[in-house]
């Protein structure tokens, strides 16, 4: 099983997926040409702008952008896979779709035969057990919250720190202190913005010039560094 998973498709004050397309080149390699997209997370913008969004810059590094929502037969589209790219949006509006197309085995199966899958924001979301660690609204109801269920612990992506001055609401901790509360066996791993995590078979690594911060029920959150292995978490 080939993963990678990224926090955040732009850095502030960059182009659109810019930071992580030299990652994704190297995660992809020069065999595969053709990349199977899911557009569904977008919702405010069209899935053949979020294609095209994606294709600008992808062609700097050399693949193709073959959207699924082009395809009739999805199934057969995901059967056909040279490598599938996940992109971010609403994680509710994606999974709804995905579900009500039967999509979420397919792709499922597809990945843990080896091939690779790339996702960002919610294309990482999508990948945990649940998506009850994403940001997102609820704009729309899925019928469940189970997702992909590629790697055993949750991602929160975009993960911060900050509690901005004069805000009195819970902090991004304390939702996913929550979360452990109702979900006391499953960890969380809070991906900060720049950085994405790399899963090969058994192993997993943090790529990125920020540390990611671990939580586990009735523990001291944990940072952990791009030095440090990860793969205990798989």
């Amino acid at each position: 099983m080939k993963l990678l998973l990224i926090s955040n498709s732009t850095n502030a004050g960059e182009a659109y997926l810019d930071y992580p397309k030299q990652n994704i080149k190297d995660f992809l390699g020069d065999k595969i040409k053709k990349t199977l997209f899911i557009p569904y997370a977008g919702v405010t913008f069209s899935f053949d702008e979020y294609a095209e969004k994606v294709q600008t810059r992808f062609d700097e590094i050399g693949y193709v952008v073959d959207s699924i929502h082009n395809h009739e037969d999805k199934t057969k589209a995901i059967e056909n896979a040279e490598a599938i790219i996940v992109g971010g949006g609403n994680t509710f509006h994606m999974v709804k779709m995905l579900q009500e197309q039967g999509l979420i085995e397919p792709i499922r199966k597809k990945v843990l035969e080896g091939i690779p899958y790339v996702g960002w924001s919610a294309g990482s979301n999508v990948a945990c057990p649940t998506i009850c660690t994403t940001n997102d609204m609820p704009i729309v109801e899925p019928k469940s919250f189970n997702v992909l269920n590629l790697i055993p612990f949750q991602i929160n992506p975009h993960y911060l720190d900050a509690n901005p001055e004069g805000h009195a609401g819970e902090t991004r901790e304390q939702r996913i202190e929550e979360f452990l509360e109702a979900n006391k066996n499953v960890s969380v791993l809070g991906l900060r913005e720049g950085t994405m995590l790399w899963v090969e078979n058994k192993t997993m690594k943090l790529i990125g010039k920020r540390n990611a911060r671990l939580f586990k029920f009735g523990n001291e959150p944990k940072e952990l560094t791009p030095n440090d292995d990860f793969s205990f978490l798989l």
